[in-house]
């Protein structure tokens, strides 16, 4: 660990992953969403890369009466055929009294545990209580954690991975394996979806896998990987069929295709979106009503997920 004169702690992916054990940063979250803090929209940049693809440049502040912090990412959908992540990210931390720079954070590890995190704690009030089964959509850096994220507020007795390369499958069932948990290879989706009580999907494809027509009464779908208002992992009869709850209205509703589209269609009004996650937290909505009912969570991404993440590890670190 480097420490600058200024006393900045430059702290590396190693450490963050370290620091980041799941039940903890699942109880960190809950306690932020809790908690008051100032999270100001993030801001979008989008442009072109030389070779026309469309990347995202993210910036992403919030604080409270303490600390203050900013992430910066970017997303760059054809890092796949480069055998590179798609996502790259660094966290700041400062003092938000003084706004001294506390720490600066490998985000990549941040962001992906997190994310997984999030989505268990939102499933931890919309997946029904006696689930049995969890399907994993995708095999990038998210996924590698959602069976583990998802597996500590559900007792899961049949896991699932599917992704679109079998290779990758394979490879994420494999990583899995070895941190001791049992995960079945899904090789046809729909399949998967129709037996699936959980189903948590972190992909970058820009059209929908999950149809509606394919899930059961009682499922819990978890979305995640949309990112742009032209994106979705879930067609119009899965938002129809669902009761939908956000991590936030204003990022939710607006920056994701997964729900931008179906309102712009009709198919949803930003009314009927149930709760976002604070209100979960507060106990304000308490989640899932009816054993039957289709309960849709959509992550978008928020500020003050990776502030709790940070100041965990930040702690950590510090001793």
């Amino acid at each position: 660990m480097h420490l600058p004169l200024s006393g900045m702690i430059h702290i590396t992916k190693d450490q963050v992953t370290a620091a980041l054990n799941y039940p903890a940063l699942i109880d960190a979250l809950h306690a932020i969403f809790q908690s008051s803090y100032t999270m100001p929209v993030r801001h979008h940049h989008f442009y072109q890369t030389e070779e026309g693809v469309e990347n995202t440049l993210i910036l992403m502040p919030v604080w409270n009466d303490r600390y203050l912090g900013v992430k910066q990412v970017v997303v760059a959908p054809a890092n796949g055929g480069k055998a590179l992540p798609a996502i790259h990210a660094s966290y700041m931390l400062m003092d938000a009294g003084t706004g001294v720079p506390l720490a600066q954070l490998d985000a990549a590890a941040l962001t992906a545990r997190r994310t997984a995190c999030t989505s268990a704690l939102a499933a931890s009030f919309l997946a029904r209580a006696d689930a049995e089964s969890l399907l994993v959509v995708g095999g990038g850096k998210v996924a590698q954690h959602l069976v583990q994220a998802h597996a500590v507020v559900r007792a899961y007795q049949r896991m699932a991975v599917w992704a679109r390369n079998p290779e990758q499958s394979r490879a994420l069932a494999d990583h899995l394996a070895g941190q001791g948990y049992r995960v079945e290879i899904a090789y046809d989706l729909e399949e998967a979806v129709r037996e699936a009580d959980v189903i948590s999907c972190a992909t970058l494809s820009p059209l929908p896998l999950i149809k509606g027509a394919w899930l059961k009464p009682g499922t819990h779908l978890d979305l995640i990987g949309s990112h742009t208002p032209k994106t979705r992992e879930a067609d119009d009869q899965a938002i129809q069929r669902s009761r939908v709850f956000v991590d936030s209205r204003e990022g939710a509703l607006h920056e994701t295709g997964e729900l931008a589209i179906p309102i712009a269609r009709g198919v949803l009004a930003p009314g009927d979106v149930r709760a976002d996650i604070a209100e979960l937290c507060k106990g304000i909505h308490p989640g899932r009503t009816l054993p039957e009912e289709i309960t849709l969570f959509k992550s978008a991404g928020l500020a003050v997920e990776d502030l709790a993440a940070a100041l965990l590890v930040y702690q950590s670190v510090k001793g």
